[in-house]
């Protein structure tokens, strides 16, 4: 079962790397890394170049953002099973992928997705804190602000093709509404790994303050509008409750 991972990047070159090494030495021998970048001024792609890894594509070219980097990768990837890891991010241990397809094996779900800790940007060995996804309950879930933490959401490639890819209208969100449309539109299988499978550098366009809440707030309702789920009053109380959780779970 081969597993394509999927990175974006621009001007990335000063964490690229542990992006890298972190694929590269998983224990899982079929994966497919391909790189989307677009067209960075920096040093990224000699670093990629440099650094030993799992890279079988590059594409450097001008793009339209983040998502429409992801949809490019997920259209050119052959594997089976697909995952996407932000240039900031790297694998918690060398053994996820293994885990996950194990997991994809043992299911036979759509979608698998784990826990995710946010670390210092500069001591990646410092968690700030700790999303705890928890499994899905369709009575409550995206509504009540439980949603998968995306950069542990490893997605079957045929759910792609039937579903669609990002919504790359919504500039921080289409991750949010991509997972919305999966599951609780098209109501795919999921699987829950209560497993830390995912270091993420705090200070991303997701997490970067105010500003990036407001604008998530905004197109998380218009998610919920486009799929056509109904959003209770609630939703903005909820969200930020949700995120509170992660420091107390730390």
């Amino acid at each position: 079962m081969k597993v394509s991972i999927i990175t974006g990047t621009y001007n990335s070159e000063k964490y690229i790397g542990d992006c890298l090494s972190s694929i590269f030495m998983q224990d899982y021998p079929d994966i497919e890394h391909i790189i989307i970048d677009g067209s960075s001024k920096d040093r990224t792609l000699k670093v990629i170049k440099n650094t030993k890894n799992r890279v079988s594509k590059v594409i450097s070219e001008p793009d339209e953002g983040i998502y429409d980097a992801m949809n490019k990768g997920i259209r050119l990837a052959q594997g089976e099973i697909i995952g996407i890891l932000n240039s900031d991010d790297f694998y918690n241990s060398n053994s996820v992928i293994s885990t996950v397809v194990k997991a994809f094996k043992e299911s036979q779900a759509d979608c698998i997705y784990g826990n995710l800790y946010y670390v210092k940007p500069d001591d990646p060995s410092v968690v700030v804190r700790k999303w705890v996804t928890g499994p899905y309950n369709e009575k409550y879930g995206f509504r009540w602000g439980w949603h998968p933490a995306h950069p542990s959401f490893f997605v079957r490639k045929d759910v792609y093709e039937k579903y669609g890819c990002f919504q790359t209208d919504h500039k921080i969100s289409a991750d949010f509404e991509l997972m919305l449309r999966f599951i609780e539109r098209f109501k795919v299988k999921t699987s829950y790994l209560e497993y830390p499978m995912v270091r993420m550098r705090l200070g991303g366009e997701s997490s970067s303050g105010l500003k990036s809440h407001f604008i998530g707030n905004k197109e998380c309702y218009r998610a919920f509008k486009r799929n056509n789920i109904p959003i209770p009053w609630f939703y903005p109380i909820v969200r930020v409750g949700s995120k509170l959780n992660q420091y107390f779970n730390h």
